[in-house]
């Protein structure tokens, strides 16, 4: 049996709370009466008994659906429900489904309240996590976007039940990113659980999901608004999302490979050892990531070019100090190219 357990992230006066084990089915109790639902059409059909009682607008699924025209469509819907200042979104499903929600209801009237209900591990430990709300633009990933929190996140573990393995693993990328950061006990919990892991063991996950979840909130507590302390959540992604874009592979496999390159280049500074790295790449063939990337190195740098992380041919950079702890340094685009060309996890 799940135990229910809370978490906060405080902004601005407001406390943001992040629920893991309550059940979807209880729904209900958190939303005002004048909620709107949004989903994808397939957690809808899945779930969609939950939020009969209340408007809802299903959207399409994937990452081409992430898109300003999605957004313009359900404010038109919400405009067409009459929805005001008083409104609430919930946003019920993915990352997608999370970003989207979270974007329109911050930008819907100037802002009204949301909150959350992620149906993938992916979005339970981090995409719904620390109030990142964004939408793709000519092809790069959350090129526009806001940052404000949710009044609740409600992670139900039970929902994971109908997800494709491969989108668990997706999210398993993610919970060994906040070990990798900041904890190496959660790296020896996976290690150490990863048959229970793999088979979506409910207390496991559970588990799992709440200290990935404590680790994310402490770190954007600290810096909501990613001026130091939280930079440290994009280990793996400068080049998970460059890696994503170039080859259309799923986000978590992407960062999977963007984080064993990070160590591999924090390695080479020498902050970790050759013994770390294999640890790493050891960890995420078990729990059935990719570690390498067959693409062209050049187009891999191409796409890091663009990331809108970069300031004037520098770009902040997360290495790793030692396993559980992670640093941030500058490094200019020019010497990053060279140790993408040099990589033995990276292309041709």
């Amino acid at each position: 049996m799940n135990s229910i357990k809370s978490t906060e992230i405080f902004s601005n006066g407001k406390i943001s709370q992040i629920i893991t084990g309550d059940k979807i089915s209880n729904l209900s109790r958190y939303l005002p009466p004048e909620t709107v639902v949004i989903t994808d059409v397939n957690v809808n059909h899945l779930y969609g008994g939950y939020w009969s009682n209340w408007p809802n607008i299903a959207i399409g699924v994937g990452e081409k659906i992430k898109t300003l025209d999605t957004v313009n469509e359900i404010y038109r819907r919400l405009l067409e429900y009459e929805v005001d200042r008083s409104g609430f979104i919930v946003g019920v499903g993915g990352g997608i489904v999370c970003d989207i929600a979270g974007f329109v209801a911050s930008t819907y009237l100037r802002g009204i309240r949301f909150g959350f209900v992620p149906t993938t591990l992916l979005a339970q430990v981090d995409a719904a996590i620390g109030g990142k709300n964004g939408i793709n633009y000519n092809g790069f990933k959350n090129q526009i976007g806001t940052i404000n929190q949710p009044d609740f996140v409600l992670c139900d573990p039970v929902v994971l039940q109908t997800l494709p393995k491969e989108l668990l693993t997706d999210g398993i990328s993610e919970v060994i990113k906040h070990a990798l950061i900041a904890e190496e006990k959660l790296l020896d919990f996976i290690e150490n659980n990863y048959n229970a892991i793999l088979s979506l063991d409910l207390q496991t996950i559970g588990e799992l999901i709440h200290h990935s979840v404590k680790i994310k909130t402490e770190i954007v507590n600290q810096d909501e608004k990613e001026n130091g302390e939280r930079r440290k959540l994009n280990f793996g992604h400068t080049l998970g999302h460059a890696i994503e874009k170039v080859t259309g592979i799923n986000h978590g496999k992407a960062v999977s490979i963007g984080m064993l390159t990070a160590a591999e280049i924090s390695t080479k500074k020498g902050l970790i050892c050759s013994d770390d790295l294999a640890r790493i790449q050891s960890l995420l063939k078990l729990m059935n990531l990719p570690v390498n990337c067959p693409s062209n190195r050049l187009e891999i740098i191409d796409a890091v070019a663009k990331d809108k992380k970069r300031q004037a041919g520098q770009i902040y950079f997360i290495l790793l100090a030692k396993l559980g702890k992670a640093i941030i340094q500058e490094i200019g685009f020019a010497d990053l190219a060279e140790y993408i060309k040099e990589s033995k996890f990276l292309g041709s």
